[in-house]
Protein backbone atom coordinates (compact mmCIF):
# COMPACT_ATOMS: atom_id res chain seq x y z
CA UNK A 1 0.00 0.00 0.00
CA UNK A 2 1.45 3.44 -0.79
CA UNK A 3 1.75 6.45 0.85
CA UNK A 4 -0.32 9.19 0.46
CA UNK A 5 1.74 12.44 0.14
CA UNK A 6 1.42 16.31 -0.65
CA UNK A 7 4.31 18.50 -1.20
CA UNK A 8 4.29 22.32 0.70
CA UNK A 9 6.74 24.59 -1.19
CA UNK A 10 6.44 28.24 -2.05
CA UNK A 11 8.76 27.45 -5.21
CA UNK A 12 6.50 26.01 -8.12
CA UNK A 13 9.58 24.31 -9.37
CA UNK A 14 10.81 22.82 -6.40
CA UNK A 15 7.20 21.29 -6.22
CA UNK A 16 7.42 19.87 -9.41
CA UNK A 17 10.86 19.09 -9.10
CA UNK A 18 10.79 16.85 -6.28
CA UNK A 19 6.84 14.97 -7.47
CA UNK A 20 8.92 14.23 -10.44
CA UNK A 21 11.52 12.71 -7.88
CA UNK A 22 9.31 10.72 -5.96
CA UNK A 23 7.16 9.39 -8.89
CA UNK A 24 10.39 8.05 -10.62
CA UNK A 25 12.47 6.62 -7.94
CA UNK A 26 10.04 6.36 -4.78
CA UNK A 27 7.23 3.92 -5.96
CA UNK A 28 5.76 4.00 -2.11
CA UNK A 29 4.80 7.24 -2.65
CA UNK A 30 1.70 8.29 -4.12
CA UNK A 31 1.34 12.27 -4.94
CA UNK A 32 -2.20 13.32 -4.23
CA UNK A 33 -1.43 17.61 -4.15
CA UNK A 34 0.90 20.30 -3.51
CA UNK A 35 0.15 23.74 -2.09
CA UNK A 36 2.09 26.82 -2.42
CA UNK A 37 1.41 28.02 0.99
CA UNK A 38 0.41 27.93 4.73
CA UNK A 39 -3.12 28.22 3.58
CA UNK A 40 -3.55 25.94 1.45
CA UNK A 41 -1.18 23.21 2.73
CA UNK A 42 -3.42 23.41 5.90
CA UNK A 43 -6.97 23.14 3.60
CA UNK A 44 -4.88 20.20 1.61
CA UNK A 45 -4.01 18.01 4.56
CA UNK A 46 -7.52 18.42 6.91
CA UNK A 47 -9.27 17.35 3.47
CA UNK A 48 -7.25 14.76 2.00
CA UNK A 49 -5.81 13.28 5.21
CA UNK A 50 -2.27 12.65 3.82
CA UNK A 51 -0.01 10.08 5.43
CA UNK A 52 3.44 12.33 4.87
CA UNK A 53 3.71 15.88 4.06
CA UNK A 54 6.86 16.93 2.25
CA UNK A 55 7.40 20.25 3.80
CA UNK A 56 9.51 23.24 2.96
CA UNK A 57 11.11 24.30 6.26
CA UNK A 58 12.04 27.58 4.46
CA UNK A 59 8.74 29.30 3.25
CA UNK A 60 10.37 32.26 3.50
CA UNK A 61 11.44 32.80 7.10
CA UNK A 62 11.53 29.72 8.65
CA UNK A 63 8.72 29.70 10.81
CA UNK A 64 5.72 29.10 8.24
CA UNK A 65 5.93 25.29 8.26
CA UNK A 66 6.03 25.17 12.33
CA UNK A 67 3.12 26.89 12.57
CA UNK A 68 1.71 25.59 9.69
CA UNK A 69 1.59 21.70 11.47
CA UNK A 70 0.99 23.81 14.84
CA UNK A 71 -2.67 24.79 13.59
CA UNK A 72 -3.30 21.21 12.50
CA UNK A 73 -5.79 19.18 14.99
CA UNK A 74 -5.84 15.84 13.81
CA UNK A 75 -2.19 15.37 13.41
CA UNK A 76 -2.09 11.58 12.99
CA UNK A 77 0.68 11.96 9.15
CA UNK A 78 4.61 12.01 9.12
CA UNK A 79 6.49 14.99 8.19
CA UNK A 80 10.15 15.21 5.60
CA UNK A 81 11.15 18.72 6.44
CA UNK A 82 13.12 19.57 2.80
CA UNK A 83 15.40 22.00 3.51
CA UNK A 84 18.43 24.25 2.60
CA UNK A 85 19.55 23.85 6.19
CA UNK A 86 22.53 22.88 7.25
CA UNK A 87 25.43 22.31 10.06
CA UNK A 88 23.22 23.08 13.42
CA UNK A 89 20.11 22.15 12.36
CA UNK A 90 20.99 18.82 10.92
CA UNK A 91 21.87 18.19 14.76
CA UNK A 92 18.63 19.12 15.22
CA UNK A 93 17.20 16.97 13.07
CA UNK A 94 18.69 14.02 14.20
CA UNK A 95 18.65 15.03 17.73
CA UNK A 96 14.51 14.73 17.40
CA UNK A 97 14.36 12.20 15.02
CA UNK A 98 12.52 13.92 12.74
CA UNK A 99 13.13 13.09 8.77
CA UNK A 100 14.25 14.87 6.26
CA UNK A 101 16.29 15.84 2.86
CA UNK A 102 18.27 18.62 1.89
CA UNK A 103 18.65 20.94 -0.82
CA UNK A 104 19.63 20.02 -3.74
CA UNK A 105 18.18 16.99 -3.29
CA UNK A 106 19.83 13.45 -3.60
CA UNK A 107 18.31 10.86 -5.01
CA UNK A 108 19.64 8.33 -3.00
CA UNK A 109 19.38 10.97 0.29
CA UNK A 110 15.44 10.50 -0.91
CA UNK A 111 15.34 6.91 -1.08
CA UNK A 112 16.63 6.55 1.82
CA UNK A 113 14.62 8.96 3.63
CA UNK A 114 10.99 7.19 2.19
CA UNK A 115 12.61 4.07 3.26
CA UNK A 116 12.27 5.18 6.71
CA UNK A 117 9.29 6.64 6.40
CA UNK A 118 7.82 3.03 5.29
CA UNK A 119 9.46 1.79 8.77
CA UNK A 120 8.28 4.85 10.74
CA UNK A 121 4.50 4.69 9.15
CA UNK A 122 4.19 0.73 10.00
CA UNK A 123 5.37 1.57 13.77
CA UNK A 124 2.97 4.26 13.88
CA UNK A 125 -0.18 2.67 12.62
CA UNK A 126 0.46 -0.38 15.62
CA UNK A 127 0.79 2.09 18.53
CA UNK A 128 -0.63 5.72 17.33
CA UNK A 129 -0.09 7.44 20.35
CA UNK A 130 3.37 7.82 18.40
CA UNK A 131 2.14 10.95 17.47
CA UNK A 132 1.71 12.58 20.47
CA UNK A 133 5.46 12.12 20.78
CA UNK A 134 6.40 12.91 17.76
CA UNK A 135 4.20 16.28 17.19
CA UNK A 136 6.21 16.76 20.35
CA UNK A 137 9.71 16.12 19.10
CA UNK A 138 9.08 18.55 15.87
CA UNK A 139 7.96 21.07 18.42
CA UNK A 140 11.41 20.46 20.26
CA UNK A 141 13.42 20.79 16.88
CA UNK A 142 11.63 24.11 16.35
CA UNK A 143 13.42 25.16 19.73
CA UNK A 144 16.52 23.79 19.08
CA UNK A 145 16.89 25.70 15.42
CA UNK A 146 15.92 28.84 16.98
CA UNK A 147 18.26 28.49 19.77
CA UNK A 148 21.24 27.57 17.51
CA UNK A 149 22.77 25.05 19.99
CA UNK A 150 22.64 21.82 21.34
CA UNK A 151 18.85 21.06 22.61
CA UNK A 152 18.19 19.27 26.24
CA UNK A 153 16.33 16.73 24.81
CA UNK A 154 16.84 13.58 22.18
CA UNK A 155 14.06 10.98 20.85
CA UNK A 156 14.96 7.61 20.71
CA UNK A 157 13.96 5.69 17.44
CA UNK A 158 13.23 2.28 18.56
CA UNK A 159 11.05 -1.15 17.16
CA UNK A 160 7.68 0.51 18.40
CA UNK A 161 7.90 4.11 17.73
CA UNK A 162 9.78 7.05 19.16
CA UNK A 163 10.56 8.32 22.77
CA UNK A 164 11.54 11.37 23.89
CA UNK A 165 14.07 11.83 26.75
CA UNK A 166 16.23 14.33 28.44
CA UNK A 167 19.49 14.48 27.63
CA UNK A 168 21.28 15.21 31.28
CA UNK A 169 19.50 11.62 31.89
CA UNK A 170 21.57 9.46 29.90
CA UNK A 171 24.42 8.02 31.82
CA UNK A 172 26.77 6.58 29.17
CA UNK A 173 25.65 4.79 25.43
CA UNK A 174 27.16 1.69 24.39
CA UNK A 175 27.31 0.85 20.48
CA UNK A 176 25.34 -2.01 19.28
CA UNK A 177 26.16 -2.96 15.99
CA UNK A 178 24.96 0.34 13.86
CA UNK A 179 22.78 1.13 16.43
CA UNK A 180 23.23 2.34 19.98
CA UNK A 181 22.24 1.40 23.79
CA UNK A 182 21.17 4.06 26.01
CA UNK A 183 22.01 3.92 29.41
CA UNK A 184 19.54 5.96 31.64
CA UNK A 185 20.47 7.01 35.25
CA UNK A 186 17.43 5.38 36.67
CA UNK A 187 18.72 1.79 35.27
CA UNK A 188 16.94 1.72 32.51
CA UNK A 189 17.99 1.37 28.99
CA UNK A 190 16.95 1.49 25.25
CA UNK A 191 18.41 0.64 21.79
CA UNK A 192 17.96 2.96 19.18
CA UNK A 193 18.56 2.48 15.37
CA UNK A 194 21.20 5.47 15.27
CA UNK A 195 25.14 4.63 15.35
CA UNK A 196 27.44 5.71 18.20
CA UNK A 197 28.94 8.19 15.46
CA UNK A 198 25.42 9.79 15.00
CA UNK A 199 25.17 10.35 18.71
CA UNK A 200 28.61 11.78 19.01
CA UNK A 201 27.62 14.12 16.90
CA UNK A 202 24.35 15.05 18.43
CA UNK A 203 25.64 15.45 22.02
CA UNK A 204 27.32 18.33 23.59
CA UNK A 205 31.02 17.07 23.30
CA UNK A 206 31.55 19.43 26.73
CA UNK A 207 29.55 17.01 28.26
CA UNK A 208 29.13 13.97 26.54
CA UNK A 209 32.79 12.69 25.93
CA UNK A 210 33.69 9.41 23.74
CA UNK A 211 35.99 7.46 25.81
CA UNK A 212 36.42 4.36 23.40
CA UNK A 213 35.28 2.98 20.09
CA UNK A 214 31.91 1.36 21.76
CA UNK A 215 31.52 4.20 24.21
CA UNK A 216 30.46 7.92 25.37
CA UNK A 217 30.29 8.96 28.64
CA UNK A 218 28.15 11.81 30.09
CA UNK A 219 30.76 13.65 32.59
CA UNK A 220 28.67 14.65 34.96
CA UNK A 221 28.34 11.00 35.68
CA UNK A 222 31.66 10.35 36.08
CA UNK A 223 33.30 8.84 39.47
CA UNK A 224 37.19 8.17 38.72
CA UNK A 225 39.40 7.36 36.20
CA UNK A 226 42.16 4.20 36.65
CA UNK A 227 45.21 3.66 34.97
CA UNK A 228 45.94 0.17 37.13
CA UNK A 229 46.13 -2.81 34.76
CA UNK A 230 44.60 -0.80 32.12
CA UNK A 231 42.57 2.46 31.19
CA UNK A 232 38.84 2.72 32.62
CA UNK A 233 36.42 5.37 33.47
CA UNK A 234 33.87 4.46 36.60
CA UNK A 235 30.98 5.93 36.54
CA UNK A 236 28.49 6.79 39.59
CA UNK A 237 26.65 3.77 39.82
CA UNK A 238 30.30 1.74 39.66
CA UNK A 239 30.29 0.56 36.15
CA UNK A 240 33.73 0.27 34.82
CA UNK A 241 33.96 1.39 31.39
CA UNK A 242 37.18 1.02 29.04
CA UNK A 243 38.73 4.35 27.86
CA UNK A 244 40.74 3.55 24.56
CA UNK A 245 44.61 3.94 24.76
CA UNK A 246 44.77 6.62 21.72
CA UNK A 247 42.26 8.98 24.07
CA UNK A 248 43.67 8.57 27.24
CA UNK A 249 45.71 11.87 26.83
CA UNK A 250 43.09 14.15 25.58
CA UNK A 251 40.68 12.31 28.38
CA UNK A 252 42.50 13.08 31.23
CA UNK A 253 43.33 17.07 29.81
CA UNK A 254 39.47 17.14 29.79
CA UNK A 255 39.02 16.08 33.43
CA UNK A 256 41.93 18.61 34.35
CA UNK A 257 39.32 21.16 32.39
CA UNK A 258 36.54 20.22 34.46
Amino acid sequence: MKLKSIIVDDEELARKNLSMLLEEYCPEIEIIGDAGNVTDAKELIESEKPDVVFLDIRMPSGSEGFDLLESIENRNFLVVFVTAFKDYALRAFQANAIHYVLKPIDIEDLKDAVSRLVESKTAFAENPENFDTYFESIKNLSTSMESEGYGNKVAISHTKGIKLVHIEDIMYLEASGNCTVLYFADGTRYLDTRTLKIYEGILNPEIFYRIHKSHIINLDYLKEYLNEDGHFAVLKNGKLLPVARNRVSTFVKTLKSL
